[in-house]
C-alpha cells in the first residue's frame, strides 16, 4: 500500500473543496490525485493491487445523513448516493414500483458487500479485466496510456463485443448501471462550479477511444444523487444475469427490461439495458425499436435481441458472448411479460 492522506469530509461542500484539484494541479481522474471514499469495496481493492494510487482519500461517509435517502413518489424514485445498495434492493417502493432496480442490485456482488457498497460508488465501479487490475501486464491503456492492449490477443472471455475499439475492449462490469440506462435515468452532481444534472446515459464515455478517461465527471464532480423518472412500464420490469457461478460473480451477459403492454400484448414501448458485452452501460435502442407495436412473443424478442447484437465484435475466447447475450434478452423479454403487476 502507498501511503497518501486521509481526510474526513464533514458535508458536501467540504468535501468538493478537498477533491478539486488546485490551479495547475493534476485532474481527479488522474493516477495520484484525490479519490472520493464512500463503501470502499471497488477502490481499496484497486488500491491493494496498485492499480489506483490516490494521494488524498476524502471520506464522504458523513454524507450519509443528507444524501442517503430513498425517495419515492409520483414523480419517480430518488436514490441518495450514499445510500447502500442493500437499502435499495429491500426499500418497499424499489421492490414494488422498480422491481428491475431491485433484481439487479439483489444479484450483485456478496451480502457482506451490498450492505457497504454505495449506490453513487457501484455506478463508478471499473472494469474487472485481468489485464488491468494486475500490473505484471504492461500493455493496458486504461492503465497505461498508449502502452496497448493485452487482452485483443490473450484470454479475453469476459470482454465486451460492442463499443470497443483497437484501444480497448474492456467490459463495463456492473449490473445496476444497466437498470438505470434502460429507465432513462438522471445522475445529479455537485462540484467545484455548483451542481448539474444529465442523463445518466451520458455519465460513461461510450467507447473506447480514450481508455484512461472513463467517464464525464469533471475534476472534483462528487454524485449526490440518482432520479428515476416514474413510467408505466417500471413495474412491469425484471433483470437477468447470467453468470459462472449463480453467487458473487459478475455477468458474462445481462438484460434489464422494462415494458408497457397494451392488454393484447402489444408493446406500447420497452426499455432495455444490456450488460457484460458493452464498453460501457448500453442501452439497447435498436432493440427497443423493433419491439414498438409488435406484439411480444418469442419470435418478435428473438428479432429484437437480433437488432441489439448488431454489429459485435469478438476476439476468440468470447465469440460465445452475441449468442449468449440473445437469448438473455429473449429470456429476459419473455419474463416481464408474464409477470403479474
Amino acid at each position: 500500500m502507498r501511503p497518501f492522506s486521509f481526510q474526513q469530509a464533514a458535508n458536501e461542500l467540504d468535501a468538493v473543496r478537498a477533491a478539486t484539484p488546485a490551479p495547475g494541479g493534476s485532474d481527479l481522474r488522474a493516477d495520484g490525485a484525490a479519490v472520493y471514499l464512500a463503501g470502499g469495496t471497488t477502490l481499496v481493492d484497486l488500491m491493494k493491487l496498485d492499480v489506483m494510487r490516490p494521494v488524498k482519500l476524502v471520506d464522504i461517509n458523513a454524507l450519509a445523513a443528507t444524501h442517503g435517502g430513498i425517495e419515492a413518489d409520483a414523480r419517480g424514485l430518488r436514490l441518495g448516493a450514499l445510500a447502500r445498495m442493500a437499502d435499495v434492493a429491500d426499500h418497499p417502493a424499489v421492490l414494488r414500483d422498480y422491481p428491475v432496480i431491485a433484481e439487479s442490485l439483489a444479484l450483485a456482488a456478496s451480502g457482506q458487500l451490498r450492505n457497504m457498497a454505495s449506490i453513487g460508488g457501484n455506478v463508478l465501479q471499473r472494469t474487472r479485466c485481468s489485464y488491468f487490475r494486475d500490473t505484471s501486464y504492461a500493455a493496458c491503456n486504461k492503465r497505461v496510456p498508449g502502452s496497448g492492449c493485452a487482452a485483443m490477443e490473450g484470454v479475453n472471455r469476459i470482454h465486451a463485443v460492442l463499443g470497443t475499439t483497437s484501444q480497448c475492449i474492456a467490459s463495463y462490469p456492473g449490473d445496476l448501471a444497466q437498470a438505470l440506462i434502460a429507465l432513462g435515468s438522471d445522475v445529479q452532481v455537485l462540484g467545484p462550479n455548483g451542481p448539474r444534472m444529465f442523463p445518466f446515459a451520458q455519465l460513461h464515455l461510450p467507447s473506447a477511444d480514450t481508455p484512461e478517461t472513463e467517464t464525464t465527471l469533471r475534476p472534483g464532480e462528487l454524485i449526490t444523487s440518482i432520479f428515476v423518472p416514474a413510467g408505466p412500464y417500471t413495474r412491469r420490469s425484471t433483470y437477468v444475469k447470467v453468470r459462472d457461478r449463480q453467487s458473487y460473480a459478475f455477468a458474462l451477459t445481462s438484460a434489464a427490461v422494462a415494458l408497457d403492454l397494451a392488454a393484447d400484448g402489444t408493446v406500447r414501448e420497452a426499455r432495455i439495458g444490456l450488460g457484460g458485452i458493452h464498453y460501457a452501460p448500453y442501452r439497447a435502442r435498436d432493440a427497443e425499436a423493433a419491439l414498438k407495436g409488435r406484439v411480444l412473443d418469442e419470435a418478435s424478442a428473438t428479432a429484437a435481441a437480433g437488432a441489439a447484437l448488431r454489429g459485435a465484435v469478438t476476439h476468440g475466447h468470447n465469440d460465445y458472448k452475441p449468442e449468449l447475450a440473445r437469448r438473455t434478452l429473449v429470456r429476459a423479454l419473455l419474463q416481464a411479460k408474464a409477470k403479474e403487476i
